[in-house]
């Protein structure tokens, strides 16, 4: 309205009614007063009912809800919906009806409060949509402002896609569905994802519907993983694994492709009732086998990177997409069991030479002992039989190797002359060095007979002539059998004594560590024993003395008989002739 009719009278006003307290109507004050009251909706405070924005400014919305004064509230408690605008119905919390100032106060937040959760209740009930303000981040997820409730919308409901960047969507207001209510705990789930996997799921039926096993489609990246790689056909997900990326050995899919990288990729397979799409990368490309050297054959030497490791061996990729596997036999000349890890690790670069080598299957098999002689090819000349050596012991039994591939065995009975030994570890240690001669050479089976005694002579020869039967020796009781005593004498030698070999001259019995004297009393020069008796000694000396006891007790028995019993002589058959003949002499004298 200008300013001319602002101030100008109303010609057909009657100013004497109005001075009198009627209208033009004829009606009094109080009439209309009671008029306009009925006029107005009846409310009350703490009250929720519906009003109509009929202002609406960047700070604030002004609501009527029918009453005689319009009420304000701040537009912030719209913020969950950013559509809100002039004619919209609301429902707003009458928190005053007249403050000092007359002012209706009310409150949209409230109202929400007040219904916020016979409105969530519902809204999972029907399967309503709702709109949500996402207030911020929180762990594994964001926290979305509903009906004035902070609800809970986990990260893998937000969308159908891995989100990368939570906070792109901090401040957005979305519509959700209501997912799960724990009355309890008054906590609510929220999902944005649950609106769009229905219409999702139409489109993965139309998508798998046309596909066929070989087909050649355009994707896009969608997430890496350690096993593959998702890829994004137009509403329809398909998994490359890291095995189909390349022909070449991959470590991690991240070598090949990044995310977001448009590919063209080949369908390998798909299963329609679980909406899986296998996926190829590396079938749109020639195979490595197909473009190897025609010329490349058993017995070339190749060079290459080893890709992996295992105990039995390691794989060598000499072009990309072929390998060749070195099996851990084929490393060295030497028969000890060792892992491959002994001899190289992933990412060293070997020179090996091809021992098979099939195109059809794609297989290939390298060695690399083969790139050194194999010392066995000489063995009669360079380890001739009689000749010595030294050699560093691998195991017990005992095992050496003079060189890598060449070994041989030192029986325990080779080990010393002397000594008897029970196990190689009384004589010598693992990878100590022995010195040995060669005894037999078994070029068949790659073995050598060793022995360590025969570099010293025999002294069992001399020893017949030191330890003979009768002879007493100082000796040390070194270990109790059930079957007697060992016991070490002078030169190193051992002998063997049985237990009542072993009685001492109180009667008691000789114990380990104890010295005594022991006479020899067999000497087995063949089976190298020497058969030792401690208690001999004092038997044979009691026999001794008791014989000469004996002999000095006869003695004095004939020197105790008198002169006069002298023996008689006896007659002969010599006497007795002559007698005859003394008689015929006299009877012929008659």
């Amino acid at each position: 309205m200008n300013e001319e009719l602002k101030n100008s009278p109303i010609e057909d006003f009657d100013w004497d009614a109005y001075e009198n307290g009627e209208n033009n109507g004829g009606k009094s004050r109080e009439e209309l007063t009671k008029t306009y009251d009925e006029s107005l909706n009846t409310v009350k405070d703490k009250e929720v009912i519906e009003g109509t924005i009929i202002a609406l400014n960047k700070r604030e919305a002004v609501v009527n809800i029918g009453y005689k004064s319009d009420g304000i509230i701040p537009v912030n408690e719209f913020r969950y919906n950013p559509d809100i605008k002039v004619g919209d119905v609301v429902e707003v919390f009458i928190e005053n009806q007249e403050d000092k100032k007359g002012q209706l106060i009310l409150s949209h937040r409230k109202a929400r409060m007040s219904r916020s959760w016979e409105r969530v209740n519902q809204a999972l009930e029907n399967d309503e949509i709702i709109k949500g303000y996402i207030k911020c981040r929180t762990k594994g997820g964001m926290i979305v402002d509903v009906f004035g409730i902070e609800a809970f919308l986990p990260g893998s409901q937000i969308d159908v896609k891995p989100i990368r960047d939570y906070d792109i969507f901090v401040g957005k207001t979305m519509e959700f569905k209501v997912v799960k209510i724990n009355q309890e705990f008054k906590n609510v789930v929220v999902s944005h994802k649950a609106l769009i996997e229905a219409e999702l799921e139409q489109q993965k039926k139309d998508i798998i519907s046309k596909l066929e096993r070989g087909q050649v489609l355009k994707g896009v990246v969608k997430n890496i993983t350690t096993y593959g790689v998702f890829i994004d056909l137009g509403g329809v997900d398909g998994l490359i694994h890291i095995t189909d990326l390349s022909w070449g050995r991959v470590s991690h899919p991240e070598e090949v492709v990044k995310l977001d990288q448009e590919l063209d990729v080949v369908i390998l397979d798909f299963d329609d009732e679980r909406k899986r799409i296998a996926l190829g990368l590396k079938q749109l490309q020639p195979h490595p086998w197909d473009a190897l050297d025609a010329d490349l054959k058993v017995g070339d030497k190749v060079k290459g990177k080893v890709v992996v490791m295992a105990d039995y061996g390691a794989f060598v990729e000499i072009a990309p997409g072929v390998e060749g596997l070195i099996h851990v036999s084929e490393m060295s000349w030497s028969q000890h069991l060792r892992s491959a890890q002994d001899f190289m690790k992933v990412g060293d670069e070997v020179e090996a030479v091809i021992l098979t080598l099939d195109r059809e299957e794609r297989k290939m098999s390298l060695g690399i002992k083969q790139l050194k002689n194999d010392p066995w090819e000489n063995i009669e000349v360079k380890y001739p039989i009689g000749s010595k050596h030294t050699a560093k012991v691998r195991n017990f039994g005992v095992f050496v190797e003079i060189e890598e591939g060449v070994d041989g065995l030192i029986h325990i009975s080779d080990l010393s002359w002397t000594k008897k030994i029970k196990h190689p570890s009384e004589f010598t240690q693992v990878g100590s060095d022995i010195d040995v001669q060669v005894l037999e050479i078994d070029k068949d089976n790659r073995r050598l007979s060793l022995g360590h005694k025969q570099l010293e002579e025999n002294p069992w020869d001399v020893l017949e002539t030191v330890f003979t039967v009768g002879s007493i020796h100082p000796g040390t009781i070194i270990e109790m059998q059930d079957k007697g005593g060992v016991v070490a004498l002078p030169y190193g030698v051992e002998g063997f004594a049985t237990p009542k070999h072993l009685v001492k001259e109180d009667g008691t019995q000789a114990q380990v560590d104890e010295k005594l004297d022991f006479k020899v009393i067999e000497f087995n020069k063949d089976n190298k024993r020497i058969f030792l008796s401690h208690s001999r000694i004092f038997e044979d000396e009691a026999k001794a003395e008791k014989n000469e006891a004996r002999k000095a007790r006869r003695q004095a028995k004939k020197e105790e008989q008198p002169a006069l019993n002298t023996p008689i002589e006896r007659t002969t058959l010599g006497d007795l002739e002559e007698l005859a003949a003394l008689k015929e002499k006299l009877s012929g004298k008659k």
